[in-house]
């Protein structure tokens, strides 16, 4: 059968609930004249009876939107063409009773109204009406304030449709307006969110407890609470929580950012924040009501001594909190990545009384939130949404949302060039990790673009090479063995030994195999003119750590940037303080509140199990918890001794000279790139150089190729042994038996 064309409907058939076709449509249908007809469009569907059309025209619709699903109150269908398949004729039986919500125009009406008279006249409107559960009946052509109906049940209930008749109980759940109707629909239409819900739980109790029963906390003596603030880093989801839970509780949302408050003229702001919970006023005189103060710290910064503008304004604030009352059915929620810039007088009972935490996700809330992005994309089967929930740590929601946008570009690009449909598959996810980085790492003081670097690029050091992967690698990669055993991860690492024996390639080799975060500082980062600018950059690179923990913080020369106490000339020196920051951030007495990671589950909602047994929990503590600090340096003997002991710098390795089979394997990797003669016998050049460090060997090699080239006019095709001959005779050994004599003792 041909597709139909969807028409306007006719003047005359305004509010018939008439669905216009043409006889041989109707007739392939199986339906009469009346016949109860469910049309199926774009967003929406619509119940109505049908009708031949009175021209008898074949291929054309026109329908009366007397029934429809809410979502087409919006927007409704003009010049759609429908395929016949989605007109279905449906069975409306006689209902026994229909429950119903009344959508009136004002507010007055509702509250002037007596409930008998509104009964009447909606169940006089309803008389002949065939109805669908859940959907809208429009009622604006009998010219009075009620304007729709929602049919929320029917009876029976065994049926999804019905046939309302003067014999129908008819029960009104409640009457809401218009805007107060609208304002819940558009809430509901909100993304879906994943790895909140404990914290979603804990917010939809909060605000239905004052908005939906204020009875009941009435009864029990208890003043309504007043205020919820979210705290949380940047990007990890706190605007959609609330237009979310807001939508699922069913009140209306008024959203105020802090900025659009703030005005030029003295006293304007404050009026400005006056009119805002007016207009919550009468949102709530319409129905539940939440006001959210989005960016709440610049609308509320902490007051200073001085007459500031946004000193008045904290304090208009404060009195409009404390003068709303139990008849102001709305609650306050802010939302603020910065609670330490908020004044304190706003973060007690009474104001805001709860406070809220959402941390940056963990490896679970990683995990949710990729599966809820990935179920719109047409994502390749393959793609391991585990893995890329370990290599994404430090992700917030945002930074996932946007890997998986730059995913799916890379897959847009890759299908302009080929043919056929594209899937999103695990190597387009590969590129887009290396162009979206965790929003907490970009404006990071110790942020370091690694090259990669793996174990087999080092030669030699196979001892050293396997305590840095138990102290790095297998905590991250085996946490449920640690948790069998009772371990914890390290809390530091420190390599020491003499100089260029590959202590900083080797920190890299452990980053780079672990997929952990990477942090780099020197002393050209901490140390500023400034007393106390020095500690505060520390404990700020700690604090970015923590934030896209598990990661590891590389002190490099630690010797140079804290030093000793007992070797210090002066004792409150900048080396003696940055020394305190450290060991106080090491220790770890506990996180500051808003450093937390994950959501803390503040209730349970009633009915909700747990998803993750408690041996899960534990080895996701151990993956996600930890900093780890390693530090390399190569004069042990200064560095305090309360740095050196366990539970700081837990595993202090020693970082050797390369032996003659590690100078043999140092030579083999420097040598691999290179077009070396058949006539270089590296095991003699091994011999041959003894106390040499691997960057002594490295040098060694290079300076073969230059004079390869020399000898050669730049046309040299490959480096002959008697070029590293040349090249050995012309260089010594940095290091000497003395100083590795000096190196064996531990420092501890």
């Amino acid at each position: 059968m041909e597709p139909l064309r969807l028409l306007s409907v006719d003047p005359s058939d305004r509010g018939s609930q008439r669905c216009r076709l043409g006889p041989a449509m109707m007739s392939a249908l199986g339906v009469h004249l009346g016949s109860p007809l469910l049309v199926s469009v774009s967003g929406g569907s619509c119940l109505c009876t049908a009708w031949p059309r009175a021209d008898l025209a074949e291929g054309f619709l026109q329908m009366d939107l007397k029934c429809f699903s809410p979502s087409l109150l919006s927007e409704l269908p003009s010049h759609l063409s429908l395929d016949p398949a989605q007109l279905t004729p449906v069975i409306c039986s006689k209902l026994k009773g229909v429950r119903i919500t009344v959508i009136v125009q004002s507010v007055d009406f509702r509250k002037r109204t007596p409930h008998r008279l509104v009964h009447e006249l909606v169940k006089d409107t309803l008389k002949g009406v065939c109805v669908h559960d859940g959907f809208l009946i429009n009622l604006e052509d009998f010219d009075t304030e009620i304007k729709y109906v929602v049919i929320e049940s029917i009876s029976p209930e065994s049926d999804s449709a019905g046939f309302i008749t003067s014999k129908t109980a008819v029960e009104i759940a409640g009457v809401q307006t218009l805007r107060h109707y609208r304002s819940q629909l558009q809430d509901r239409h909100t993304v879906q969110l994943g790895g909140l819900e404990e914290v979603s739980a804990s917010l939809r109790e909060m605000l239905k407890l004052p908005l939906l029963y204020p009875s009941t906390l009435s009864s029990l003596g208890v003043s309504c609470p007043r205020g919820v603030l979210l705290v949380g880093p940047p990007g990890v989801g706190k605007t959609l929580l609330v237009r979310q839970v807001v939508g699922e509780v069913g009140a209306s949302l008024v959203v105020v950012r802090g900025p659009e408050v703030v005005g030029a003229r003295p006293g304007e702001s404050e009026e400005t924040l006056r009119a805002v919970f007016e207009r919550a006023r009468s949102a709530a005189d319409e129905g539940p009501c939440v006001l959210f103060l989005d960016e709440l710290d610049s609308l509320c910064p902490r007051r200073t001594s001085s007459s500031a503008p946004e000193n008045r304004l904290v304090a208009q604030l404060l009195t409009l909190m404390d003068g709303m009352n139990q008849s102001d059915r709305f609650l306050i929620v802010g939302a603020t990545n910065r609670p330490n810039s908020l004044d304190p007088a706003l973060r007690r009972p009474g104001r805001f009384d709860r406070e809220i935490i959402i941390g940056a996700p963990t490896l679970q809330q990683r995990k949710a939130i990729l599966s809820v992005l990935c179920e719109r994309m047409p994502v390749c089967p393959s793609v391991n949404q585990t893995a890329l929930a370990q290599t994404t740590t430090g992700y917030v929601g945002a930074d996932l949302s946007a890997l998986c946008r730059e995913a799916a570009m890379h897959a847009i690009r890759e299908d302009s060039k080929c043919s056929g449909e594209q899937l999103v598959s695990m190597k387009h996810f590969h590129e887009a990790l290396k162009s979206v980085r965790p929003s907490c790492l970009r404006s990071s003081m110790g942020r370091t673009e690694l090259s990669p670097v793996t174990w087999e690029q080092i030669g030699g050091l196979d001892d050293v090479k396997l305590k840095l992967r138990q102290s790095i690698e297998w905590p991250m990669a085996h946490p449920e063995a640690f948790v069998r055993l009772g371990l914890c991860q390290p809390r530091g690492v420190l390599l020491y030994g003499p100089p260029g024996c590959a202590k900083t390639t080797l920190v890299k080799a452990a980053a780079t195999s672990s997929n952990c975060a990477f942090l780099s500082v020197s002393g050209a980062d901490l140390y500023s003119p400034y007393v106390g600018d020095s500690e505060k950059a520390l404990a700020q690179l700690f604090h970015q750590a923590r934030a896209c923990a598990p990661s590891i913080l590389f002190l490099d020369e630690i010797d140079s940037l804290i030093g000793s106490r007992s070797h210090s000339q002066t004792p409150n020196s900048v080396q003696t303080r940055l020394l305190s920051v450290l060991l106080n951030e090491m220790d770890g007495i506990g996180l500051k509140t808003h450093e937390r990671r994950g959501t803390e589950k503040i209730l349970q909602a009633e009915g909700v199990e747990e998803s993750h047994t408690p041996e899960q929990l534990d080895c996701q503590e151990v993956c996600n918890k930890d900093v780890m600090v390693v530090a390399a340096t190569n004069r042990p003997d200064c560095l305090d001794s309360a740095l050196l002991r366990p539970g700081r710098l837990d595993h202090i390795i020693y970082v050797p000279p390369p032996d003659h089979e590690a100078r043999l394997a140092v030579l083999k990797v420097c040598t691999k790139r290179m077009p070396v003669g058949a006539d270089v016998r590296l095991e003699d050049l091994a011999a041959k150089t003894e106390l040499f460090s691997g960057a002594d060997l490295e040098n060694l090699c290079k300076e073969a190729a230059l004079l390869a080239l020399l000898d050669g006019n730049m046309e040299a095709s490959d480096i002959k042994h008697t070029h590293f001959l040349r090249s050995l005779s012309k260089m010594s050994s940095s290091l000497t038996a003395q100083q590795i004599h000096k190196y064996e003792t531990p420092p501890r």
